[in-house]
Order: structure tokens, then C-alpha cells, then sequence
């Protein structure tokens, strides 16, 4: 159960949350849009604090407000993108966002109303994660990741690592004229190929 001081942040920082959700869809400028998308994940945060999951609370300051929405926002503020043109041909994709949007509900609708079906289901449910009262559970995550999931960690950032170099070498783009180096034929040259002697007549330059 909640305090009263625990109900009233709690309160508050849904608000937040649901007005900055619906202000990151109406905002007509994009660079606000990315703005009140990094408050949503602020206050998301405080409300993972409160319901004691301090790991998730980290894990959306540090990677989607620290790095994914600053992204976002450079991209933005860097590309010069014809934003209205973009809106324009939104509503020819409207059918098919609204028939995603009906399904992931009836996910929501499905999971959320499991427990009143099969209340005895949260129980029966393993919790390896051990009193926090002992603990608290971003080390017990910790444990479990490095141990026990280790093997899928590493897979999972090798996956990472190589999107990223796909996507620089799809993105970039060698422009003409541009002198590079060259390391195979660096390491390839001789004596004979580094060095030229040329015959330089008295009073002449090269």
C-alpha cells in the first residue's frame, strides 16, 4: 500500500507521463516532440522508483533519455526534413496502425485481465529475484544476467555490435577526390616502389 506522500508522486508523475505521452504525438514541431518524449521517460522513471525497481528506473535515464532520446533529437535538429510533407501521406497507413494498435490491445486487455481468471497464477509464478529487504534486486539481475544468461548476453551484444557496423557501412559515403589511407598498401611497399631518384639539371627545378 502507499503513503500519502507515495499516492501524491505517484499521481503526479502519471499525469505527467499520460499529458507528455499525448503532447509527443500533437506537437507539431518534432524537436518538441523528442522534448516531452524525454519527460514521459523521466517520470516513467520516478514511477519505477516508486514501485521499487531501481534498475529499470536506471536503465530508462541512462540509455533512452541519455542516448536513444538525445539521438533523436540531434537527428532531428541536424537533418533538414520536410516534416509536413512526411504527415501528409500518414492517413494511407491509417488502416494498418489501427489494426496493430486493436491487437497489441487485446494483448494488454489479455495479460492485465489473466489475474482476475487465475489469481493463484502470480503466485505459481517463479520469482528468482530475493527479498529486497536483503537485496536489492538490480544485483540479484546482476547474478542471474552474468551467470546463469551469460552465453544470450554476449550473443545478444555481438548482434549489436554488428547492426552497428552495418549500419555505418551502409551509411557511409566516400566522396570523390578525398585522399585516404591506404593501410595494405602501405604495408605492401618496397625500397624500390617508396623511393623515386630523379635527375635534377643545374639551375631547373623538379
Amino acid at each position: 500500500m502507499l503513503t500519502g506522500l507515495e499516492a501524491a508522486f505517484f499521481y503526479l508523475f502519471a499525469f505527467v507521463v499520460v499529458a507528455a505521452g499525448f503532447m509527443v504525438i500533437a506537437s507539431r514541431n518534432p524537436v518538441h516532440s523528442v522534448l516531452f518524449l524525454i519527460l514521459a521517460f523521466v517520470n516513467a522513471a520516478g514511477l519505477f522508483m516508486l514501485a521499487g525497481a531501481e534498475f529499470l528506473a536506471m536503465i530508462l535515464l541512462v540509455v533512452y533519455v541519455g542516448a536513444v532520446a538525445v539521438l533523436f533529437l540531434f537527428v532531428v535538429m541536424m537533418l533538414d526534413v520536410d516534416f509536413a510533407e512526411l504527415k501528409s501521406g500518414a492517413l494511407q497507413y491509417a488502416p494498418i496502425g489501427a489494426l496493430v494498435g486493436i491487437v497489441l490491445a487485446a494483448e494488454l486487455v489479455i495479460v492485465l485481465g489473466g489475474s482476475a481468471f487465475s489469481p493463484e497464477l502470480g503466485i505459481k509464478t517463479a520469482r528468482p529475484t530475493p527479498d529486497l529487504a536483503e537485496r536489492h534486486n538490480t544485483a540479484a539481475l546482476g547474478d542471474i544476467l552474468y551467470t546463469d544468461y551469460i552465453y544470450f548476453f554476449q550473443i545478444a551484444g555481438l548482434i549489436l555490435l554488428v547492426a552497428m557496423i552495418g549500419a555505418i557501412v551502409l551509411t557511409l559515403r566516400h566522396k570523390p577526390g578525398v585522399k585516404r589511407q591506404n593501410i595494405s598498401a602501405q604495408v605492401a611497399r618496397t625500397p624500390a616502389t617508396a623511393i623515386e631518384i630523379k635527375q635534377v639539371e643545374t639551375g631547373k627545378g623538379i
